[in-house]
């Protein structure tokens, strides 16, 4: 019997994210050095901030390697950020096996193809709105809200009202 995914949200632990079309749309503006600037949605930044603060574990896999990012996520209490990851799976499989982490309690928020290996094995497989039809096709969850447009905070607020630990005391506090 196949649950549906709030059901499944109830025994996720551990969200992994990509960062590029997931926390950012899929602008990227090019300065004249070749640095590459990308926006953030801030609602998606409160959420991560919660979530971490109320004990899920939030990691970060992305193929993109500049700093910024990774200090944003810092900022956000995330301490498992993997940049520069060609080659996703790898990345993945390493990280559950270094916390003893179940296939079944995790869910993946990716946008494109190098997210699909990854979204084939968690438990809980989700996508922006705007995510690559590959991606789409895979996912149990597909966010009303596209990359970085609110898709984070749309899966991190629903498992965090399914767990209880929305709108407590401790949420007013960023």
């Amino acid at each position: 019997m196949i649950k549906n995914y709030k059901a499944q949200l109830k025994e996720i632990d551990t969200f992994i994210f990509d960062v590029d079309g997931v926390f950012t749309d899929n602008i990227v503006y090019l300065t004249a050095d070749g640095d590459q600037m990308r926006t953030a949605n801030v609602r998606d930044g409160y959420a991560v901030q919660l979530a971490v603060k109320k004990g899920l574990r939030i990691a970060i896999i992305s193929g993109g390697k500049n700093e910024a990012v990774r200090k944003r996520f810092e900022m956000l209490g995330v301490k498992d950020i993997f940049l520069g990851s060609s080659d996703k799976i790898k990345v993945y499989e390493s990280y559950l096996a270094q916390y003893n982490i179940k296939e079944e309690h995790v869910c993946y928020m990716g946008d494109d193809i190098p997210d699909h290996p990854v979204m084939k094995r968690v438990g809980l497989p989700t996508c922006p709105a705007d995510a690559a039809h590959e991606i789409r096709s895979i996912a149990t969850y597909i966010s009303p809200s596209e990359g970085g447009k609110g898709c984070v905070r749309d899966i991190l607020e629903q498992a965090l009202k399914i767990k209880g630990l929305w709108m407590t005391d401790e949420s007013v506090i960023w």
